[in-house]
């Protein structure tokens, strides 16, 4: 069993102060590990109904030592069809500053604009194939990261997360098919950096957020293996207007009864609820599964019939869901208990 480090600023797994995240917490974590990962992602609901993601990536978990770098452009359209591309890059094409979030991969770049008043704006241009973004997140609640921002396992495996954007207000451009649209909306933005192979130590993790005109909430739950202890690791904050009002890892998440998805190989829950004691209640009922997807379909060797049963049997049956959910929040305040109900994405990715 290896032991797991949260690195809170307490009490316990709780922040009674946040960190202040500066501007090289969200730049390139410089590793000499072969199994350093790092990558920076982005999305945005629009107001023309498409939901727009983006990724920067240096190195994924699940890439090989020395892989190149890479970015995907993920849109849904309103009428629930998926575009998705991606593509690689020779290491020479990409840099990565350490000091400040700017990156470049190809012709695909991002930075940070950081205001006098403490307010930031993100700058993201992804062109891939007929898919363009140019957007600017402008941040509406500032940048979070869970305690100092890692988990550690053990003396050499880490894993980190700091969200650059809780919430912003999202303007620019979208080209889709030759087609350029000008458009606002509301978006996202995070950063994952670390060393390890998360694949030995990560069994599952579920990852959400939802807003509506008072409340932020950002939640992550993952789950360990079993031979690191099936360790749960919880972050969530919540916002109320501009402040941040809670970051703790003292939350508990019950799944529901599970329902199998044809497409993914695997099942999942119907709702997830999540409950932070003396302080929210959150329900995620599954309205409809945007995005089911088996992962061993990335392999074109793995995903023929013949083989793919094997791997099932030899590795388990991985697989990746997007969720559209009802959600019922309540929150505890002074006055009493504040209900609020909406829709809202989130995610689960299976790897046992």
């Amino acid at each position: 069993m290896t032991d797991i480090v949260e690195t809170w600023n307490g009490p316990g797994r709780h922040d009674a102060d946040l960190t202040r995240v500066l501007p090289q917490h969200n730049a390139f974590h410089l590793s000499a590990s072969k199994l350093a990962f790092e990558h920076w992602y982005f999305d945005a609901q629009l107001d023309t109904g498409h939901i727009v993601v983006g990724f920067l990536i240096k190195r994924r978990p699940e890439d090989l030592p020395g892989a190149r770098p890479w970015v995907e452009i993920i849109i849904y359209a309103p009428d629930g069809t998926r575009r998705q591309v991606s593509k690689k890059y020779p290491h020479k094409a990409a840099t990565f500053d350490t000091d400040r979030f700017r990156v470049r991969i190809g012709d695909n770049h991002a930075h940070t604009e950081f205001h006098d008043n403490g307010h930031c704006v993100h700058h993201v241009r992804l062109a891939e194939d007929d898919l363009e973004l140019e957007l600017r997140f402008h941040n509406e609640i500032s940048s979070w990261m869970p305690g100092q921002g890692e988990t550690r396992f053990g003396e050499r495996d880490v894993f980190g997360w700091v969200v650059g954007s809780p919430r912003a207000h999202v303007t620019g451009t979208v080209r889709i098919d030759g087609t350029t649209r000008e458009v606002t909306g509301r978006g996202y933005a995070d950063h994952n950096w670390g060393v390890g192979d998360m694949k030995r130590i990560i069994s599952r993790w579920h990852w959400g957020r939802l807003y509506d005109e008072d409340y932020s909430l950002l939640f992550a739950h993952v789950l360990t293996q079993q031979h690191v202890g099936a360790h749960a690791i919880a972050p969530l904050m919540l916002g109320r207007g501009e402040e941040i009002v809670l970051s703790t890892g003292e939350t508990t998440l019950t799944e529901g009864p599970a329902r199998l998805h044809p497409t993914a190989g695997r099942e999942f829950p119907e709702w997830i609820s999540l409950h932070v004691p003396g302080k929210l209640d959150l329900r995620l009922t599954v309205g409809q599964v945007i995005h089911g997807h088996d992962l061993l379909d990335d392999f074109p060797i793995i995903r023929s019939r013949l083989v793919k049963p094997i791997a099932h049997r030899v590795i388990g049956k991985p697989a990746y869901f997007r969720f559209e959910s009802e959600f019922e929040l309540r929150v505890h305040n002074e006055s009493g208990i504040d209900t609020r109900t909406g829709t809202t994405l989130h995610e689960l990715v299976a790897l046992k």
